[in-house]
């Protein structure tokens, strides 16, 4: 019989601790509808706020279904509002994305996506919204013809490199940090 108040008290406590101190994941401030992240209270680890924040995501894979959102890509969504969320100030984030391989697909506009994959881009608005914070997205010219996207099908904004190889190599020469997920 005792058995029975214990576990009774102990999942009372534990209800009341977990509706206490749930949290939720939010977008914002910078990316509103895409990049949800959680708000990390008083960290050990300080992150600084005044220092520049270069990085370079490697985009290189992407979902099977062409109406699934590339989670690589929203990854960079996901930094700007984190950093932002703690207090770093837009100017100094500064974001890359390089997009090969398999991601190629992701950046083609609507209009050229859906004549290859019959449904709209599920990237292309969040690609906007990484170009509105100032997110540069540089797309890998060996991908595009190898993989059949010209340069005349990708979303405004994307710029047309050499290669992926070359954009990584010359954004980690000017100091930003390589992030592959």
């Amino acid at each position: 019989m005792r058995s029975k108040p214990l576990y009774s008290t102990l999942l009372f406590f534990f209800l009341i601790f977990s509706f206490g101190t749930a949290q939720t994941k939010d977008t914002g401030p910078v990316i509103e509808e895409f990049g949800a992240v959680w708000m990390i209270e008083d960290p050990d680890y300080k992150t600084l706020s005044d220092e520049p924040l270069k990085v370079v995501f490697d985009i290189m894979n992407s979902p099977e279904s062409p109406s699934v959102l590339n989670a690589s890509i929203e990854t960079a969504a996901r930094f700007l509002n984190m950093h932002a969320q703690a207090g770093v100030p837009l100017e100094n984030l500064k974001v890359a994305l390089v997009v090969h391989n398999k991601a190629s697909k992701d950046i083609i506009t609507n209009e050229a996506y859906q004549k290859r994959y019959g449904v709209n881009n599920p990237n292309e608005k969040m690609i906007k919204a990484l170009f509105n914070a100032g997110a540069e997205i540089i797309f890998c010219g060996q991908s595009s013809l190898s993989r059949g996207f010209p340069r005349s099908e990708t979303i405004e904004g994307v710029q047309f490199g050499l290669s992926a190889m070359t954009a990584l190599i010359q954004l980690q020469n000017e100091g930003y940090r390589l992030v592959k997920f």
